[in-house]
């Protein structure tokens, strides 16, 4: 028995000492890309090698993306050079809309990986099955630009439903939702109504105990672009909410923005300041804890938020304050962080947290809560704070090639 464990351990090193990466003269390159399908890329991007981290590249290509006015997303590819291609680093953009599929958009991305990548096929003398195809001169003389004929609008309509239960219980959820908007340069424009309703429903010695929440809102909201670093708009929402105790609710307030950084620049980094202030009106399904049938009061609020990616990870984190005016002892202070950062090759460490201190739950219903309405959720609870917490890390080594896809058991 210790004889064979012995043999496979033998076995098992000199397939270590003996097994190396394959020398390549291919070009290799690092997928930086957290909304690529990196499995199609593998697939279909020859005359490369992908590698596991960036220090084993010759190229590393760095994806920041947001998203567009037509519901897709603006696509950011930094082409990175390293080791003897590093003079070479540009930059390539496109965009991709809400109309386009999964495939489309995986298909077109590719498309501009193959176009960043000619400089670096033709410096590492590789070119033999690259080729690059042109569209031949237009026969009219003049070019037409592209008439929008839906001016920017985008409008979408969805609905949703899940259901899940057994013998003793069953649970369901349905949604629905309208939105329109419009983005340009200088107006952002957002009008979006819901309804939603959650049902559960246990059966206990022959009887049907039913929760049921729904709530219905309508949000509007119009920005203003002053300049590179300043906007201003407005915000407005009314609706219900059976779980909040909102027989009808409404709020308006105004809103003012500084970006530290040019908002061109929010793909990567961004570092904001706002403060909006305005109106809030409660008409409450239960009378409040503070005896309040409905109540018309000022509000406002504090938010510095902030965001960088770049090729070492990423950090994003904001921390935000609310006040009612009436009393300033009414008010919650709450901060996020998130981050995962690159620490040396093949390691990285992930955090992400957030705090809350609620002093401001104006809309609680007087009373005892029962135990019922304790296990069914069936109403907001009051609480002091809430808080989570996420810590991670991981470490990868081995291979640095990682070309080869085998679908296999992936179900």
């Amino acid at each position: 028995m210790l004889k064979s464990a012995f043999l496979l351990l033998a076995l098992f090193i000199s397939s270590i000492a003996f097994s190396q990466d394959e020398p390549s003269d291919d070009l290799k390159i690092f997928l930086d890309c957290n909304v690529c399908d990196n499995t199609y890329m593998r697939q279909n991007l020859g005359n490369v090698q992908f590698v596991r981290d960036q220090d084993l590249s010759d190229v590393h290509l760095f994806f920041v993306t947001q998203r567009n006015g037509s519901g897709g997303r603006l696509y950011e590819i930094d082409f990175i050079g390293k080791n003897e291609f590093e003079n070479i680093n540009y930059k390539l953009e496109f965009s991709t809309d809400s109309n386009m599929t999964r495939d489309d958009v995986r298909r077109r991305t590719l498309e501009y990986i193959k176009l960043g990548l000619v400089r670096f096929w033709i410096a590492n003398d590789n070119i033999s099955s690259v080729s690059v195809s042109v569209p031949g001169p237009e026969t009219e003389t003049e070019d037409k630009p592209e008439v929008d004929p839906w001016n920017y609008w985008v409008f979408r309509v969805g609905a949703n439903g899940f259901f899940d239960g057994q013998e003793s219980n069953k649970f369901s959820r349905l949604n629905f939702n309208l939105s329109a908007r419009r983005v340009t340069e200088k107006n952002k424009f957002s009008f979006r109504a819901n309804f939603g309703e959650n049902k559960s429903t246990f059966t206990f010695d022959g009887e049907d105990i039913v929760a049921i929440n729904n709530n219905k809102s309508l949000n509007v909201s119009d920005v203003i672009s002053i300049n590179d670093h300043w906007s201003y708009g407005i915000f407005g929402n009314i609706g219900t909410s059976t779980f909040s105790n909102y027989d009808l609710f409404w709020r308006l307030r105004p809103a003012l923005e500084y970006n530290f950084f040019r908002y061109a620049e929010s793909a990567k980094k961004q570092l904001i300041l706002s403060y909006r202030n305005g109106l809030v009106f409660n008409n409450y399904i239960e009378r409040s804890i503070f005896a309040e049938d409905k109540e018309l009061l000022f509000q406002h609020s504090f938010l510095l938020g902030g965001s960088f990616r770049q090729e070492w990870g990423n950090i994003n984190g904001e921390a935000s304050f609310n006040q009612y005016l009436h009393d300033t002892e009414l008010h919650s202070f709450g901060f996020f962080l998130g981050a995962n950062i690159r620490v040396f090759k093949g390691f990285n460490f992930n955090v992400s947290g957030s705090y809350r201190i609620t002093r401001d739950q104006i809309n609680l219903p007087a009373g005892d809560v029962s135990l019922e309405e304790l296990l069914l959720q069936q109403q907001q609870l009051q609480s002091g704070y809430n808080y989570f917490v996420s810590l991670g890390f991981s470490y990868q080594f081995g291979s640095i090639y990682n070309s080869i896809v085998n679908p296999r058991f992936n179900f």
